[in-house]
C-alpha cells in the first residue's frame, strides 16, 4: 500500500485533516497515513448547529465514541442523546446520522472497518424517504 512511509506512531503533526461542512475530520488511521487495511479513525469536530445527516456506509462498519460535548445520534429509525463516555454502534450499510443540537461543540472519535477499502464511502440519504422528515415527528 504505502511502503516505508507508513507509519506506525501517529503524532499531530502527521494527521491528515479533512474540512468538511459538518466540521473537520483529523484523520488518525488511514491509508496512505498508516498500512491498515482494515481499519480507519477519525476525530471529528461538530460544531453547534451542524450535522452529517443521515447518510449510510455501504461497506463499512462504524462505532462512535463521544470525548466532548453532546449530539443527539440516529441509527436507524431511533435516536438518543450521547454525551461523553458513550459509543453508538452503526452495522454497515445503516442509515445514520449525528446532529449538534446543543450549544457547545461534540468532540467525537469514529472508528471504522470493513474487509478492503470501497467506494463509495459515504451515501447520502437526507433527502430521500422517510429520512427527509423523520427528525420532524420526533422517532
Amino acid at each position: 500500500m504505502c511502503g516505508s512511509e507508513c507509519l506506525r506512531f501517529v503524532s499531530t503533526a502527521n494527521v491528515i485533516v479533512e474540512v468538511l461542512p459538518w466540521g473537520p475530520h483529523e484523520w488518525l488511521v488511514k491509508p496512505p497515513l498508516t498500512d491498515s487495511k482494515h481499519l480507519m479513525l477519525v476525530r471529528v469536530t461538530m460544531p453547534s448547529g451542524e450535522a452529517h445527516r443521515f447518510h449510510r456506509h455501504p461497506h463499512f462498519e462504524e462505532a462512535i465514541y463521544y470525548l466532548e460535548g453532546r449530539v443527539e445520534q440516529w441509527v436507524g429509525q431511533k435516536s438518543r442523546i450521547m454525551s461523553a463516555g458513550e459509543v453508538a454502534h452503526v452495522p454497515v450499510n445503516e442509515v445514520h446520522g449525528s446532529y449538534n443540537i446543543f450549544d457547545e461543540p461534540c468532540v467525537f472519535l469514529a472508528i471504522l472497518a470493513s474487509p478492503e477499502f470501497q467506494e463509495p464511502m459515504v451515501v447520502e440519504e437526507h433527502q430521500n424517504t422517510p429520512w427527509l422528515t423523520i427528525r420532524e415527528h420526533g422517532q
